[in-house]
C-alpha cells in the first residue's frame, strides 16, 4: 500500500524542518550561543518556529497515514494536508512578522489553519472508528 499524500506531506515537513534548522544554526553562529537561547530574543523566535513544526508535524502525518490507509477520500485528504502545510508556512512567516513588531495576524492564521486541519483529521479518524468498528 502506498501513501502518496502522507509521503509528500512528510517530505515537505522535512524540508521545512531543515530550513528552520539552518535558521537556528545561523542565529547560533551570529550570537555565539551554543546552548539554549542566551539572551537573544531572535534565537527564541527561530527556535520557536522550529519546535512548533516539530511538535505539530508528527501528529498530522500520523493522522494522514491512518486515514490514507483506510482509503479515505484522496482529494479531501490532499486538501487537509495542504491546509496543514500552508498553515505551517504562514506560521513561520507570522513568527518573523511578530518578531519585527509588525503583526500577529499571520501567526494566528497559521496556527488556526494547522489546528483546524489536525482537528478535522482527528474527528475523521474517530468517525471512522465509530461507524466502521462500533456500528458494524
Amino acid at each position: 500500500m502506498t501513501l502518496p499524500v502522507t509521503a509528500l506531506t512528510a517530505a515537505i515537513c522535512a524540508l521545512l524542518m531543515i530550513f528552520l534548522i539552518f535558521k537556528v544554526i545561523g542565529q547560533r553562529l551570529r550570537t555565539e550561543t551554543s546552548f539554549g537561547t542566551g539572551s537573544d530574543p531572535k534565537m527564541d523566535m527561530v527556535r520557536g518556529c522550529h519546535s512548533n513544526l516539530v511538535e505539530n508535524a508528527p501528529i498530522a502525518i500520523l493522522l494522514l497515514a491512518l486515514l490514507e490507509m483506510t482509503n479515505a477520500h484522496h482529494w479531501t485528504l490532499t486538501g487537509l494536508a495542504a491546509l496543514f502545510l500552508i498553515g505551517r508556512m504562514i506560521h513561520i512567516y507570522g513568527m518573523y512578522q511578530h518578531f519585527a513588531d509588525k503583526t500577529v495576524r499571520f501567526r494566528q492564521l497559521g496556527v488556526t489553519c494547522s489546528t483546524l486541519s489536525i482537528l478535522a483529521m482527528a474527528l475523521w479518524v474517530i468517525y471512522l472508528f465509530v461507524t466502521v468498528n462500533l456500528l458494524n
